[in-house]
């Protein structure tokens, strides 16, 4: 087993339709206002970002994302990644009666070299802390749609 790679699955019951949903997540540059450990996200191009994140664990991973796909229709948004972080992930956007689900799924290998070097003793807090960013996000969110 390759403890450096990671497979994650979040799903986020939002209140608000999926349209305006998706509308928030494709602005990626918005990030920061809405999700506390997105510390900074520097657009390069139209479809190119560098994001630095940050949870409870006192390290930051700064990857840089490129879109990959971005279809309204079918409510997906997903980017490759590169940097700290070397993989993919993907928003996927449903109706649930009358509000939205959010599906975020991710794949990815660390390389920053320290979460390598702490990989396998490291993993369960790992696992953690990305759980802990995700029910914050989705907080974040909540709030930012329910205010705008």
């Amino acid at each position: 087993m390759d403890w450096t790679r990671y497979r994650f699955r979040s799903l986020w019951a939002l209140p608000a339709p999926p349209a305006r949903v998706y509308e928030a997540l494709e602005r990626a540059e918005d990030y920061p206002r809405w999700w506390r450990q997105v510390r900074e996200v520097t657009p390069v191009d139209g479809t190119t970002g560098v994001i630095r994140v940050r949870s409870f664990l006192p390290y930051d991973l700064t990857f840089t994302a490129r879109e990959v796909r971005r279809d309204a229709a079918a409510g997906v948004l997903e980017i490759a990644m590169t940097g700290d972080l070397d993989g993919w992930a993907r928003w996927t956007v449903t109706a649930d009666g009358s509000g939205t689900l959010a599906r975020y799924d991710q794949v990815v290998r660390v390389d920053k070299p320290l979460l390598r070097r702490l990989a396998v003793p490291g993993r369960p807090v790992f696992r953690l802390n990305h759980r802990l960013m995700m029910r914050a996000g989705r907080r974040g969110l909540t709030a930012y749609l329910e205010a705008v």
